[in-house]
């Protein structure tokens, strides 16, 4: 049996007196394009912060590979593979597209940020920004003034940032969230072919259904920050626990 790329086990979550995750066991194969679904307040975003440490667990356990990173700090998490699209986008939006993706590239790689003084000391980095925007179909627009991007563009360049970490795992927290219909369609296909052809294991969270079923090879549904539900898309479906629930009867 293939070991996950993700594994929780008992995650607990508490706010106080409110329980945010109530033992949440979750499991992730390598490769696989996840959906994570629920109604508002069910957890999930939560599960996110504990994953990536942004908020400590208050109980069980997370792993990443086979390696226990429960406790690891947030930096040390990017390092081991996961990284994290926001759903908030933070851009700078008097820098081109090209010089966003470069401060980004520069701080991971640990180079020096003083990034227009010389063009040929970041030879290496230029190229992998050039190759990051075709990837996600901004080639064409590296000179563009950021703060001008039409918001599914601008999403697209935020998925560029989280490509250039080199995730193994990367989780996008509502990645069409506030696109026309033309801009989600657009974003659907290229987080399948990211998944595809990059060879990155994909977890999303997503509220747009059309998304979700159009993309997931499997969906995790959460309630009350429990799992009432995970299979294939045409099982989760069909549950009426999950119909009643949260889906409604279009579905």
């Amino acid at each position: 049996m293939t070991q996950a790329i993700l594994e929780t086990r008992g995650i607990v979550k508490d706010y106080g007196e409110f329980r945010a995750l109530d033992g949440i066991d979750f499991s992730l194969p390598p490769g696989e394009l996840r959906a994570i679904i629920g109604p508002n307040g069910a957890g999930k975003t939560t599960f996110f912060n504990v994953i990536t440490h942004k908020f400590k667990a208050t109980g069980g356990k997370v792993f990443f590979g086979g390696k226990d990173i429960t406790n690891l700090p947030s930096h040390k998490i990017v390092k081991l593979g996961i990284t994290r699209a926001f759903q908030i986008i933070s851009l700078f939006p008097k820098l081109t597209v090209f010089e966003n993706l470069m401060c980004a590239l520069l701080t991971i790689k640990e180079r020096n940020l003083c990034m227009f003084s010389s063009a040929k000391g970041y030879a290496d980095i230029r190229e992998e920004a050039f190759r990051i925007l075709e990837t996600v179909e901004l080639g064409t627009q590296a000179n563009v003034l950021c703060g001008t991007l039409a918001h599914g563009d601008k999403k697209k360049l935020d998925l560029a940032i989280g490509l250039a970490c080199a995730p193994k795992l990367l989780l996008l927290d509502e990645p069409t969230a506030g696109m026309s219909p033309e801009e989600t369609e657009s974003t659907t296909k290229l987080i399948r072919r990211i998944c595809e052809q990059e060879h990155i294991t994909i977890l999303f969270t997503e509220h747009d259904m059309s998304v979700v079923f159009a993309i997931a090879d499997n969906i995790t549904v959460l309630h009350q920050g429990k799992v009432v539900a995970q299979g294939k898309p045409e099982d989760v479906r069909e549950d009426r626990g999950v119909v009643e629930a949260y889906l409604g009867e279009e579905f």
